[in-house]
Order: C-alpha cells, then sequence, then structure tokens
C-alpha cells in the first residue's frame, strides 16, 4: 500500500462577535474541506500547513500551539493518506484564490459549517477545533437555558 502525507489548516477569523471558518471547494472532486496539501521534501507538518494555506487562499496565518489533529482515509484503492491538521488565525478575511485547484472559497459562520462539509471526519475536525478554541477562550462556552421559556415545538400541538 502506498502511503501519502499532508498538512493543512482550519483557519478561522472574527468578525466582530462571529467566528467565521474558511473552507474551499476543490475543482478536483467538488467537495467543500480545508486548505491542504503534500509535504515537500525538508518541510516540517507546520510550514506544510502555512504553505499550502498561502499557496490556495493568499492568507498569512498564524498557527495555535496545542491545536494537532490527524484525519486518515483512502483516497484510492491502494493508498492510504494521513493529513494533519492545524488551527490557524487570520488576521484578514481577504482571500486570492488558487484557481487551478480552488473553484470556490468562503467564509462560513461556525455556527452552521457542518452543513456545507462534505466529509463527516471535516465535521469532527470542527467539533474539535470548537472545543480547543473553548478551552483558550477563543470561543464562549454556551450558555445556560433559560427557565420558563420553552421554545421547543409542543409534540401534540396543531
Amino acid at each position: 500500500m502506498t502511503k501519502e502525507k499532508s498538512c493543512g489548516a482550519l483557519v478561522y477569523y472574527k468578525a466582530g462577535s462571529q467566528i467565521q471558518i474558511l473552507i474551499l471547494r476543490h475543482r478536483l472532486g467538488g467537495h467543500w474541506s480545508f486548505p491542504k496539501g503534500h509535504v515537500e521534501d525538508g518541510e516540517t507538518e507546520a510550514q506544510t500547513a502555512l504553505r499550502e494555506v498561502r499557496e490556495e487562499t493568499g492568507l498569512s496565518i498564524s498557527l495555535l500551539e496545542g491545536f494537532r489533529e490527524q484525519v486518515s482515509y483512502s483516497p484510492r484503492p491502494g493508498v492510504s493518506k494521513d493529513v494533519v491538521y492545524f488551527l490557524g488565525r487570520a488576521d484578514t478575511s481577504g482571500t486570492v484564490r488558487q484557481e487551478e485547484e480552488i473553484s470556490e472559497i468562503r467564509w462560513v459562520n461556525l455556527r452552521g459549517i457542518s452543513g456545507y462539509l462534505t466529509f463527516d471526519n471535516d465535521r469532527l475536525l470542527v467539533r474539535n477545533a470548537r472545543r480547543f478554541m473553548r478551552s483558550r477562550g477563543i470561543l464562549r462556552a454556551p450558555g445556560p437555558r433559560k427557565k420558563g421559556g420553552n421554545n421547543r415545538k409542543d409534540a401534540t400541538a396543531p
């Protein structure tokens, strides 16, 4: 079996009180995911992630220490691929799309991102990133539910 390794980043940007995550639609396959690419000779994982984000989006980001997640899958028969993701902060939302590989770039609110993502592995990455961001105070933990007002629809109501 052939082994491949790529590195990338979940990139976030604070727009006021909202956290937005950068997603890309890849030309090959048409799926929505995050910036990533193959490790080049002599590069560290972090260097690869920074380079790939810059190449695919035009963004220079800062990686947050302590977040490193690995996803493994088989992109085609006989190939095993590991992708290492970091969490990166962008200081600007301005992007420049790498036209050869990327058909579309979007900033999506963290709350609604799962609906955009194609793969379950990416949804798990977002959950882990959300947990990490809460632990670092980047994202507030959800507040307690209000008592008295029930916003759920009553199953017996017409």
